[in-house]
């Protein structure tokens, strides 16, 4: 692993441990020339994934864009990054858990919108109005409806 900060190739780890989420090691480092010490991440390196969008065109995962559709639909919630970035892991580990190497783009917004309805009820309400795509009022309400009735 090269230094961050004198591009030397030579560091040594001095530290190793699981992260918080069990998902990666995470690793202290120190170089060898400089001295500084930085920490890497190990994590396990997943089959790349092909999302097959509504007009079947086809274009890798992204978890960018969940991310951001997640962060719009909290906007002025009382909701922490660490609490999201809990939720996008959550997310992911159920799309990969599939096992699948295409999955439909509508299968990772019920996943999202299922996950979500449990983390934030108004966030879940505001991403189901912008992705159920509501016409009118009548389609707005049926989906409240069936919120309040859980």
């Amino acid at each position: 692993m090269r230094c961050p900060f004198c591009n030397e190739e030579n560091t040594r780890v001095i530290d190793s441990r699981p992260s918080e989420e069990n998902n990666a090691i995470k690793r202290r480092r120190q170089c060898d020339k400089c001295g500084k010490r930085f920490t890497t991440f190990e994590k396990v390196e997943m089959i790349p994934l092909m999302v097959i969008k509504k007009d079947n065109n086809r274009e890798p995962y992204d978890r960018q864009k969940i991310e951001a559709g997640i962060i719009s639909s909290c906007h002025k919630r009382a909701k922490s990054l660490e609490q999201i970035n809990k939720l996008i892991d959550e997310i992911e580990t159920e799309i990969f858990n599939q096992g699948v190497q295409e999955i439909s783009s509508s299968v990772i917004g019920e996943i999202l919108m299922d996950k979500l309805k449990d983390f934030d009820s108004v966030a879940y309400v505001r991403f189901a109005s912008v992705y159920r795509e509501f016409k009118d009022v009548n389609t707005f309400m049926d989906e409240l409806k069936k919120l309040l009735d859980k």
